[in-house]
C-alpha cells in the first residue's frame, strides 16, 4: 500500500494501478504522470496517474502525483520511468511510468 501526502489519509494499492493500466484500451504498457495543480474539474490528462490518483484521494482538487508517491511506485519494483511516452490526452510526449516486465 502506498500513502497518498496530499490525499487526507488515503492509501492505494500498487497492484491496483497495474491492472488498471493493463486495462486500457488499446493496449499500452504505461500511463503518463500528468501532474497538475489545477482542480480536479479542469484536469487535462484524465487517463494519467495524477487523475488516477485523485480518484482514490479525499483531497481531489490536490495534486497527487508528486515525488514521494513516484519514488514509492518505483520501489515497489513494477515500473520504470521514461521521458518519451506519447499521452493519449494531450498527443505530446510526457513523463510517465512502464510496467516492468
Amino acid at each position: 500500500m502506498i500513502g497518498l501526502p496530499f490525499g487526507g489519509g488515503a492509501v492505494f494499492n500498487e497492484h491496483d494501478l497495474v491492472d488498471y493500466i493493463r486495462a486500457f484500451r488499446p493496449p499500452r504498457d504505461y500511463i503518463i504522470i500528468g501532474a497538475s495543480k489545477v482542480v480536479m474539474a479542469k484536469h487535462r490528462k484524465p487517463h494519467s496517474l495524477d487523475y488516477w490518483l485523485r480518484q482514490r484521494s479525499r483531497n481531489r482538487n490536490t495534486m497527487q502525483a508528486v515525488t514521494s508517491v513516484i519514488d514509492d511506485l518505483i520501489a515497489a519494483r513494477l515500473f520504470v520511468v521514461e521521458d518519451d511516452l506519447p499521452c493519449p490526452d494531450s498527443h505530446r510526449r510526457c513523463k510517465g511510468l512502464r510496467l516492468k516486465h
